[in-house]
């Protein structure tokens, strides 16, 4: 395997690199991205029967708020709902705009990786069949071993760049499908708070929420 990255030249650097990140981001996100981290089972109806009993103060905002994405965005609306329906709607949005945005952390990056690293691969050959041509000119096309192996380590780095492309692209459309997905469900539970609390149209005073 040593021989073989050796003989792709100075291009399989950055190859290797971007699989190294590629792989680090993928384990990442794989563990960042679990369900039960992201939406931990019955958090809405323990948060609603908590506000029901008026036992909502402010540290227990701050202790939904920092436990979960979904958490974070509950705590959003929790915090504003004594002002109104739609305050408190846009309240949650705003929390979702910015859990989606903390969920999609590292998978641009990721996509560049997979654009990146065939464009690396390909560079790599073009290098190197200018090395073959260059061995032609100097010991002419009699020597098929010589025009063989530097074709042969020309098309090294793009096989590499494709095996690192490849699964890099797989796992960041995999992502983006799964945090889509995530998003949708924190949207619904929103929903579902705001019409809790406000489709009676009661009005409620938690105990001096803040929101931050």
């Amino acid at each position: 395997m040593l021989e073989i990255i050796q003989s792709g030249g100075w291009l399989m650097v950055p190859i290797l690199l971007c699989s190294v990140v590629a792989a680090a981001i993928s384990v990442e996100r794989l563990w960042s991205l679990q369900r039960n981290r992201i939406l931990p089972k019955n958090l809405l109806a323990q948060t609603w029967n908590t506000v029901k009993q008026e036992d909502f103060d402010q540290q227990k905002t701050r202790d939904l708020r920092v436990g979960s994405p979904l958490g974070y965005v509950l705590a959003a609306g929790i915090a504003n709902a004594r002002r109104g329906r739609e305050i408190m709607k846009e309240a949650m949005d705003e929390a979702t705009t910015q859990v989606s945005h903390d969920l999609e952390r590292y998978l641009t990056a990721l996509g560049i990786i997979a654009s990146i690293a065939p464009l690396l691969g390909l560079l790599g050959t073009v290098v190197g069949m200018i090395d073959v041509f260059n061995s032609l000119m100097l010991e002419g096309a009699g020597n098929a071993n010589v025009l063989a192996g530097g074709i042969s380590t020309a098309l090294i780095t793009t096989a590499a760049g494709l095996s690192v492309a490849i699964p890099a692209l797989m796992f960041h459309r995999f992502f983006l499908r799964r945090v889509d997905e995530m998003v949708v469900d924190v949207e619904q539970e929103s929903s579902k708070l705001v019409e809790m609390m406000h489709g009676s149209g009661e009005s409620w005073s938690i105990n001096e929420p803040v929101a931050e």
